[in-house]
């Protein structure tokens, strides 16, 4: 059906406030971000619509820039007039940013050359109850100069199985960093990270582990043994999903 040449395939840069929802990936009684906009492509194209991501996203964590595609027998319809199509039938919490069209080839997943993730925290007491959703408290002002000696380990390929939770099914838990570092921004602290993908939950078990082992002023030769070690249990905690966003996917 993908092949016809009646179809196009048409791909959406999506951003959403992922608080109550329980994940991207289509459920069969929850809601979910892939969910609604289906439900939305149903309602436009008088007929079932699949949509393919770039990846997951776990519940609570949000995106800015997830990436999406399908395929639309909407001949007469220009790519970017899905923008405000969609819009006017999604719900508050989910946007479509941008929608462009594609060759009939593309996936949105297998072609992704990489995703970048970033965390938002709050290092104090004190935090507006609006910004308790897009950022996580840390009660604390950590050492960013340290953090970032952390950071400049984690590049290049690893095998990140002291990151992966137990639960995850990936047949390699092998990616490749190309980044991670920590900064700040206005009242705020960033951690970012760029890889070609990421294992469920990596992002959340990595600012746990940099953050654990940089309250414990752990140095940088034994933090590199840690990570190398392979064991969980020598991970810190798994962060929770506030303020953490997929904040980009590149092709």
């Amino acid at each position: 059906m993908n092949n016809s040449v009646n179809l196009r395939n048409i791909l959406l840069l999506i951003a959403y406030d992922g608080t109550d929802f329980s994940g991207w990936q289509r459920q069969k009684t929850e809601r979910t971000v892939q969910g609604e906009i289906e439900k939305a492509l149903e309602t436009l194209h008088k007929r079932p619509v699949a949509l393919t991501g770039s990846g997951r996203t776990d519940s609570g964590v949000h995106a800015r820039g997830q990436a999406a595609n399908f395929f639309s027998d909407i001949i007469r319809m220009e790519a970017e007039r899905f923008v405000p199509a969609l819009n006017s039938l999604l719900p508050h919490d989910v946007r479509i940013l941008e929608a462009r069209e594609v060759t009939t080839d593309f996936h949105a997943r297998f072609d992704a050359l990489s995703r970048t993730y970033r965390y938002f925290f709050i290092p104090g007491f004190t935090a507006f109850p609006t910004e308790t959703r897009y950022a996580l408290r840390l009660f604390r002002q950590p050492d960013l100069s340290l953090l970032n000696n952390y950071c400049r380990i984690l590049r290049g390929e690893f095998d990140c199985t002291v990151f992966a939770v137990p639960a995850d099914k990936s047949k390699s838990r092998h990616r490749y960093i190309f980044f991670s570092s920590f900064f700040a921004e206005k009242d705020k602290i960033v951690f970012e990270i760029k890889a070609n993908a990421f294992l469920w939950k990596m992002v959340r078990s990595i600012a746990g582990t940099l953050l654990f082992y940089e309250e414990q002023k752990l140095g940088q030769n034994d933090f590199f043994r840690v990570i190398s070690s392979g064991k969980r249990e020598l991970a810190g905690p798994t962060l929770p999903p506030e303020g953490l966003f997929l904040w980009n996917v590149e092709y």
